[in-house]
């Protein structure tokens, strides 16, 4: 026999685990222009000049700054255009992903 208690008329609803969370991180370099930077910021993350100026200071001053917060696909998938954008250009821009403690 179950220890599980169902009163006629409720149901039982499952439990779901929301989905764990992905940082997408940029990573200083030397060589790509920061104008550059800021665009593929405001392009792929949907930044404001100011948030994307802000975030490509922070990566250049500490060598790396977390860009935004998504689910793991959609991390991987910003984080892969984004470094491409570079890429397509000649520039070593790299941006990376790692889960959310």
């Amino acid at each position: 026999m179950s220890d599980t208690v169902v009163t006629p008329g409720t149901e039982i609803e499952p439990k779901v685990e929301r989905p764990r969370l992905h940082k997408v991180i940029l990573l200083n370099d030397d060589y790509t222009p920061r104008e550059f930077v800021v665009a593929v910021l405001k392009g792929e993350f949907r930044m404001t000049e100011d948030q994307a100026f802000n975030v490509m200071i922070t990566a250049h001053k500490k060598g790396a700054c977390v860009v935004a917060v998504f689910t793991r696909d959609v991390a991987e998938t910003k984080a892969t255009r984004a470094t491409e954008a570079g890429r397509a250009k000649g520039y070593p821009l790299m941006f990376t992903t790692e889960p959310e403690e």
